[in-house]
C-alpha cells in the first residue's frame, strides 16, 4: 500500500513539473489602456477579473496618446501605442481609441462588453491550436519549443513581462482624484524570433526578475495569434 502512496505521488510529482514546464497555455486578451481615459476604468474592472483566470492570458498595454490631456500615464509606453496602431492597420482602419480589446490578435472590441469578450474568450479556447507551444524555465533561462502539424505561415515568437498588479492615484486629468488598481500591466515586450511556421524550432534567452513570464505566437503582421502560454 504505501510503495503504491510513493508511485502515486512521484507520478503527481512528475506530471506537476511537466505542467509547470509546459507553461499555462491560454487565450490572450490585450486592453489597450490609459490612467488619463475617463472611459477606461470598467474596462480596467473587467481585466483584472479575467486575470484571475487560468485559462486566458489578460494583459494591460497603457498606451500614451492620453498623456497631453492633464495626466502622464506612469505605465504607458511609446511601444504599445505602435501596437494598437499596427493593429489598426491590419484592420484596414485609420482610428485607435481607448479602451480596445483584442482577443488573441483577431476579434477587435470597444469598451468594457463583458458578454462579447466572453463570448469571444470561449470561441477561441474551443478552437483547436494549430500550433504546440512550450516554455521551461531554469534560472536566468527561459527555453521556447515551438512546432506544427502542418505549416502555418511566418510567425512572430514574442516574450511579454508584466507586474501582476499595482495601484495607482491620480490627481490630474479626465480621472482626477480616482485611485485606480491595474492588473498584468506588461513592462518588457519584444520580439525573440521569426518562426517560418513549419520546421520545429527550440530557442532560449536570459531573463531576470521573477516576473510572469509570457510567450505568443503570432501571425505575421499582427495577425491571428497561434498560441500563447505563460509561466508564473
Amino acid at each position: 500500500m504505501f510503495g503504491l502512496l510513493r508511485l502515486g505521488a512521484a507520478l503527481w510529482m512528475a506530471l506537476a513539473a511537466s505542467v509547470a514546464a509546459a507553461g499555462e497555455r491560454g487565450v490572450l486578451v490585450e486592453l489597450f489602456t490609459s490612467q488619463g481615459c475617463s472611459a477606461c476604468p470598467p474596462a480596467d474592472r473587467l481585466l483584472g477579473e479575467l486575470a484571475a483566470r487560468d485559462d486566458v492570458i489578460a494583459l494591460s498595454l497603457h498606451v500614451d496618446y492620453w498623456d497631453y490631456i492633464g495626466w502622464a500615464d506612469s505605465f504607458a509606453q511609446p511601444r504599445f501605442t505602435a501596437r494598437q496602431k499596427a493593429y489598426a492597420r491590419a484592420a484596414h482602419s485609420r482610428s485607435i481609441f481607448t479602451p480596445q480589446i483584442i482577443v488573441d490578435g483577431e476579434d477587435r472590441i470597444m469598451g468594457a462588453k463583458a458578454m462579447t469578450v466572453m463570448d469571444r474568450i470561449r470561441a477561441h479556447a474551443e478552437a483547436p491550436r494549430p500550433v504546440s507551444l512550450s516554455l521551461r524555465r531554469e534560472g536566468g533561462r527561459l527555453f521556447v519549443t515551438v512546432s506544427a502539424e502542418r505549416p502555418v505561415g511566418p510567425a512572430v515568437i514574442q516574450l511579454v513581462r508584466y507586474r501582476p498588479s499595482a495601484t495607482v492615484h491620480i490627481t490630474r486629468g479626465e480621472n482626477a482624484g480616482r485611485t485606480a488598481e491595474y492588473h498584468n500591466i506588461a513592462t518588457t515586450w519584444r520580439a525573440l524570433a521569426r518562426w517560418d511556421g513549419a520546421a520545429p524550432l527550440r530557442l532560449a534567452t536570459e531573463i531576470e526578475g521573477e516576473r510572469p513570464v509570457v510567450v505568443i505566437v503570432q501571425s505575421e503582421r499582427h495577425g491571428p495569434v497561434l498560441a500563447a502560454a505563460r509561466l508564473r
